[in-house]
């Protein structure tokens, strides 16, 4: 059951206009969603938690909903050719529709929003079954991308209204994953700074580092970006635009094969990359390659660290260092068959920053599989 509402919040509040508790979840629209959710559960860990489909009444689509300590995925199938979410998939395969944020107050989130010039998708909005009640509103960001605000303190269930509890014979175990630590858009040619004073000005968030082509570059290829973050650090999204360069940029592919601006990786957060690492390996999970070399000046680089250097080497991990310490970093290849979203497997250690040491051993890595896919 739902119904339109309106805010009673008191808007003389001073203080942080769009407080965010944190990421409630992120939705996929997806191809299938049986077989995805078997490939989140195998290769990530993640376990079941949730499910809207036709046992629940849900006549439109079906919905898988995965756990790991705070991070859940959503992962979406229309059930017929009229359902609008075809659309999506046709135009992007599978990719992220979604990026819900746990809000207080989800109406007056979509009111301040909307009012600093946001474009509304979703009127607030209450969902009710016999757990109670959740309000959810949202707005549209780049692409065909959305932000949905969820507001759950009126709500006992096991996710939202409308889902019962998913609990099947086949569990995976976690691999460790925490939290998401950050989550990266691609937009086009000029947009970044666009998409940058959307988050400063629209939701509220402060521009925490800025990185151009002189720090993001190979000899072939470029791009600039801008880390979003909110007034309480706990959401970041930067925002990468293409930059000139001899060739294709990782930008311009993810674009071009996306058809579209969208989200380009999620950075899930573990206390033990080498234990994460080592167990997604052992389960089918492809990442990227680090040349021996980067190992060899890793040290001189980067100082003392307490990870075994030969095992990082082995695995493929990534050290970089800030003011603050050092964080531990890997990046999958492409998840999807067109070479669009992927995901970073981060750990830090003291570090605030996002591994500018390493984008050019990143880069140069990407480099070497956009070439192999003939689109450098």
């Amino acid at each position: 059951m739902e119904t339109k509402i309106k805010s009673s919040a008191n808007k003389e509040k001073i203080g942080d206009w769009l407080p965010i508790n944190g990421t409630d979840y992120v939705e996929f629209y997806v191809g299938n969603a049986k077989q995805s959710a078997y490939y989140y559960q195998t290769a990530f860990g993640f376990q079941p938690l949730a499910y809207s489909g036709l046992e629940t009444g849900n006549r439109e689509n079906v919905s898988y909903v995965l756990q790991q300590d705070k991070v859940k995925l959503v992962l979406t199938t229309p059930l017929n050719s009229k359902n609008p979410i075809n659309q999506h998939i046709v135009k992007h395969g599978d990719g992220v529709k979604v990026i819900s944020l746990w809000v207080e107050d989800a109406a007056k989130a979509f009111e301040e929003t909307v009012k600093r010039g946001a474009q509304p998708f979703l009127q607030p909005t209450k969902y009710e079954d016999k757990d109670g009640y959740v309000i959810q509103s949202g707005i549209h960001i780049y692409g065909d991308t959305v932000h949905i605000f969820t507001e759950r303190k009126n709500y006992k269930g096991i996710f939202l209204p409308g889902y019962q509890a998913w609990n099947p014979q086949y569990k995976s175990s976690p691999v460790g994953f925490k939290y998401i630590d950050h989550m990266v858009g691609n937009v086009s040619w000029g947009e970044m700074n666009t998409w940058a004073k959307f988050y400063e000005e629209v939701m509220g968030f402060y521009n925490l580092l800025t990185f151009d082509d002189k720090d993001i570059s190979t000899e072939y290829s470029a791009l600039m970006s801008k880390v979003m973050s909110n007034g309480n650090g706990y959401i970041k999204f930067p925002i990468n635009e293409p930059a000139e360069g001899k060739k294709k940029s990782q930008i311009e592919e993810y674009i071009q094969f996306y058809e579209g601006q969208g989200v380009q990786h999620i950075a899930l957060a573990t206390d033990n990359i080498i234990e994460t690492v080592t167990e997604m390996r052992k389960r089918g999970v492809d990442f990227l390659d680090t040349p021996e070399s980067y190992y060899k000046t890793l040290l001189d680089r980067v100082g003392h660290i307490d990870e075994d250097i030969e095992i990082l080497k082995k695995l493929g991990i990534l050290v970089d260092i800030d003011e603050e310490g050092y964080l531990l970093q890997i990046f999958t290849k492409p998840v999807e068959d067109r070479p669009t979203l992927f995901y970073e497997i981060i750990q830090r250690k003291g570090a605030k920053s996002f591994g500018k040491g390493n984008f050019k051993a990143l880069f140069e890595s990407i480099e070497r599989e956009q070439e192999r896919r003939g689109n450098l």
